[in-house]
Parts: C-alpha cells; sequence; structure tokens
C-alpha cells in the first residue's frame, strides 16, 4: 500500500523534540503512544509561545476530542526528532492540527497525525470561541 509522503516544506512550524532512554520500549524504538505525547507538546509548546495560552490560570482550554497516526518508519533515543506542525481547520471553536514527525535534516516524515482540540471554558466545560490572540497564532499555521 502506497502512503502519502509527508514531506517536511509542507509544514509551517517545528519543533524541536528531545527522545528519552525510557521513550524506547522492548523492541528498541520509541513506543507508538509516545508520539501523541510530541504531538501534545509541540503543539501546546507552540499555543503557548505564540498565542499566549495560559494553562494555569486562563479561561479556556483545549481537550483534545479526537487523534490518529500512521506509521512510516522508527525513531529511537537518542534521535534529534522536530515536529512539524501545520493547521488543517480552523473553526469557530474547534481545530484540527496536522503534525509530522522527522529526524533532523531528513525531508521524508517517519509518522504523521492529526488531532483536534475544542477550546471550553474552563469553569463550565462548554465550548467558546477561540480567544483571538490564538487564532491569530492558529491562522499562520492554515494550510489553506
Amino acid at each position: 500500500m502506497n502512503q502519502p509522503q509527508h514531506l517536511r516544506g509542507d509544514y509551517r512550524h517545528f519543533q524541536p523534540i528531545t527522545t528519552r532512554w525510557h521513550d524506547n520500549d522492548i523492541y528498541g524504538h520509541v513506543n507508538n503512544v509516545t508520539y501523541y505525547s510530541y504531538f501534545d507538546s509541540a503543539v501546546n509548546a507552540y499555543l503557548i509561545a505564540e498565542g499566549g495560552l495560559d494553562i494555569h490560570d486562563g479561561a479556556v482550554v483545549g481537550f483534545v476530542v479526537s487523534s490518529s497516526c500512521d506509521y512510516f518508519a522508527s525513531i529511537a533515543f537518542p534521535d534529534a526528532i522536530e515536529v512539524g506542525l501545520r493547521i488543517g481547520k480552523l473553526g469557530n471553536s474547534s481545530v484540527q492540527y496536522e503534525l509530522a514527525i522527522f529526524k533532523a535534516g531528513e525531508e521524508q516524515a517517519c509518522a504523521a497525525g492529526r488531532f483536534v482540540h475544542v477550546f471550553v471554558d474552563r469553569a463550565s466545560n462548554r465550548p467558546v470561541a477561540i480567544p483571538d490572540t490564538l487564532r491569530a497564532a492558529m491562522e499562520h499555521l492554515l494550510t489553506t
């Protein structure tokens, strides 16, 4: 089965990630569930730095409501990796991130995935419009 290519040039932002010894599983490569942690870390680092997301005291938080990942090549500690980030869909209260994991300096992704955040009021857990500062940061990553 031919997998679609996920190339470095297709992504708008890159977040370096340090693989850790305990990321490897018994088979000697990074365990599949750890990729989701890399995705989550890359997105939240971007939202905090570029969109002003206040993860501790902010009135709005993002809940992950959907996620997936396809794997093309293994990574393992101590590989230096980068998570490529772009946004495929930006709604009123939700956003779909598209992500890919690249070994440093490589053009082809080792894995590619997506997840959806729905932004909610911290107190009520009810969906709210994405705050303007976050929306502006996300618009820089739109692919369309």
